[in-house]
């Protein structure tokens, strides 16, 4: 990074230090490092591919024509939002230390479980949706694996533990990886497509527009019977599922150079990016489709049904491979992420054992307890909830944790973003960053994003997902209640005001620890 001066640097650390933090990461990441970490964790291949018959099974092709617009917009209303507030504080665990200092302790805390708890399990989702990729397309048919718990624990045990070894090693080899995944993901993407459009049996744009009502049994029951109108609102969570997990741009910013640029452009291009390449891909499949009745009656496996239908073997197996992979980097990203999160909310005493999930490893310069606990906490969150007494009636209990996952992970974006709309301009956000929307387009998109939870949440919440209104209220109680029972007279929160000025020999300690010259 030849454009990363010695000034740079010193900037980067002085916005930390004034924060109250110790510079115990190590700066590896540019700027595209900062993008693809999130491009990889939303990657197009995984979510788009995995949960396509939302749409297919849903109201047709209509779904991705003018339904993925619609539902990435969404999600770029929350990564502009954040991108705003990510410049003026550019800090690891980024959406706690936001809602902390533009609301309160309370807001930064319940702000900080929402994210934990929807990465945990949403890097559990991404590793089985992984698991479930392989076994449509080599695990059966190759290795004549059949499905059960215990081969889908052992492949998650050595997939997570996998990219949590990666991420133990330094965020010098993650950033590779994850560089090396946004241009893989960005390539699969085009040569997906180019196959889909070379095997379409004709170019019928118009079912790109045509509404239709696949909900029930002709649509494998994705979804259950219910309107048009319906159908196509609850389709728009594959596009508002797809796109999320941009906060890692945020959550690596103390291992970003020039942070406080860096971090709000990589998390809007990523989202950008994805929009676009998901919808010249999920277009293409849908174009390749002989024949969008039979396509909704496949269910969850209209992907492989129509590969194998239409592609050939060989290039199908080539592609099905780089999408494996993808999704792999894909895990690796997320476990990045989480372990980001679990690290800032640990240095500020926010969870159990706190002092050893803050640790920095001195030859790694990673926070390498936090980053096996998020990876063994994932793995245990979905073996445990694929036992056989796990359910709710006839309902797994992962299907309805996992339904909750991107519920709790936006309303940890919204959060933030609703206080900065009324924080602007006060004591508590006096002082922007470099990428500056200004006051007015700022407060627009927040209000867009109260409007963006409501529906998300509404449309999280309908059948076959109506558990998680009672599993998401049942949380709201319990957070309560562990907050005004017990964290409230213990958790202090980040560091601000005065207390920032208090810190900075345990910042100097702290960075000589782990080899880091601070400020100079």
């Amino acid at each position: 990074m030849s454009d990363y001066s010695e000034l740079d640097k010193k900037q980067d650390v002085h916005i930390l230090h004034s924060m109250g933090y110790a510079q115990e990461l190590e700066r590896r990441m540019s700027s595209f490092s900062n993008f693809a970490v999130s491009f990889s964790i939303i990657c197009i291949l995984s979510g788009g591919i995995n949960s396509l018959a939302q749409a297919t099974a849903g109201a047709g092709g209509a779904a991705i024509g003018i339904g993925w617009p619609v539902g990435c917009f969404i999600s770029l209303v929350f990564a502009i939002g954040m991108a705003q507030i990510s410049s003026a504080y550019p800090t690891a665990g980024g959406l706690y230390h936001w809602s902390s200092i533009l609301g309160n302790r309370f807001t930064g805390w319940v702000t900080a479980w929402f994210n934990l708890l929807g990465l945990v399990t949403v890097l559990g989702a991404i590793n089985v949706g992984t698991y479930y990729f392989f076994m449509g397309s080599f695990g059966t048919s190759y290795f004549g694996l059949t499905d059960t718990t215990a081969v889908r624990i052992i492949f998650l045990v050595v997939i997570t533990g996998a990219q949590a070894l990666v991420n133990h090693m330094g965020i010098g080899l993650t950033a590779k990886l994850t560089d090396f995944s946004g241009y893989l993901i960005f390539a699969t993407a085009i040569a997906l497509s180019a196959v889909c459009l070379i095997a379409a049996p004709s170019y019928e744009i118009g079912r790109l527009f045509t509404f239709a009502n696949y909900s029930g049994e002709v649509g494998g029951n994705v979804w259950p019977a219910t309107s048009g109108t319906w159908v196509f609102l609850l389709g728009l969570l594959l596009p508002i599922y797809t796109i999320t997990g941009y906060d890692a741009s945020a959550h690596t910013s103390e291992e970003t150079v020039k942070a406080a640029e860096s971090v709000p452009r990589g998390m809007v291009a990523s989202v950008l990016w994805s929009a676009l390449f998901g919808y010249i891909m999920l277009c293409a499949f849908v174009l390749m489709l002989p024949n969008m009745d039979d396509a909704a009656k496949q269910g969850w496996n209209v992907f492989f049904w129509a590969m194998d239908s239409q592609v050939n073997p060989v290039i199908k197996d080539i592609l099905y491979f780089a999408i494996l992979v993808s999704q792999w980097l894909c895990g690796l990203a997320t476990v990045t992420s989480v372990s980001r999160m679990i690290f800032a909310f640990s240095r500020d005493g926010g969870l159990p054992a706190s002092k050893a999930l803050a640790k920095v490893s001195p030859k790694y310069r990673t926070p390498v307890a936090a980053i096996w606990t998020g990876s063994i906490l994932s793995v245990l969150f979905v073996w445990f909830t694929s036992l056989d007494f796990m359910k709710f009636g006839d309902t797994p209990v992962y299907t309805i944790v996992v339904s909750c996952t991107v519920i709790f992970l936006f309303f940890s974006f919204a959060i933030p973003i609703t206080l900065g709309l009324f924080a602007w301009g006060t004591s508590k956000w006096d002082k922007m960053g470099p990428w500056n929307l200004g006051e007015g387009v700022f407060k627009l998109f927040a209000v867009l994003t109260v409007i963006a939870m409501i529906l998300i949440f509404i449309l999280g919440i309908q059948p076959p997902n109506g558990t998680a209104l009672y599993v998401t209220v049942g949380f709201l109680l319990l957070t309560a209640i562990v907050w005004f029972g017990f964290e409230s007279r213990r958790f202090k929160g980040p560091p601000i005001g005065a207390e920032v000025a208090k810190r900075q020999a345990e910042i100097a300690a702290a960075e000589a620890a782990v080899g880091e010259s601070g400020e100079h």
